[in-house]
């Protein structure tokens, strides 16, 4: 279930990717990371073959950030589609998403080649920088939940 395959239709192939990530919260802050495209995401990457989605995000996290974190719940999925040109086809990426908190906001940018800077940042001011509106989207609802989860009032 969680390995890459080929999908072919009507005679087009892509590549499914299954991915997991995190959105990880410190107090009213959310974890944003700057790609090699300059876009503002969260870490995420592939789920390994015989990993658990779950295992998967908490791994990613702490590979990209050095940011250990514990899973709260489920946030959602999330889709995107690229046309590869090393592996001359589509791809879509289907990417598990949890709701993840750490006790301190410490990170370490671990990948330089594809991230130049990061940072915890207020959840208004974190919405702005976001590149995709579907992630926007899921760091307004994620941190809804988590507030409901915790019983404290939104900041925003």
């Amino acid at each position: 279930m969680w390995e890459d395959s080929i999908v072919d239709w009507k005679g087009f192939s892509m590549l499914l990717r299954d991915c997991a990530g995190g959105v990880v919260f410190y107090d009213d802050t959310v974890f944003l990371i700057l790609n090699e495209k300059n876009e503002w995401v969260m870490p995420k990457g592939l789920i390994m073959n015989g990993e658990n989605p779950q295992d998967a995000a908490i791994r990613r996290v702490f590979e990209e950030t050095a940011i250990t974190g514990t899973i709260v719940e489920q946030a959602g999925r999330t889709y995107y589609e690229f046309y590869s040109i090393t592996r001359q086809k589509p791809v879509c990426n289907r990417i598990a998403w949890y709701i993840m908190q750490t006790d301190n906001d410490k990170f370490q940018i671990s990948e330089p080649d594809k991230y130049s800077e990061g940072g915890f940042f207020d959840i208004p001011t974190a919405l702005d920088m976001i590149t995709y509106s579907q992630d926007k989207s899921l760091v307004m609802q994620s941190y809804k939940k988590l507030c409901d989860k915790l019983g404290k009032k939104p900041i925003i």
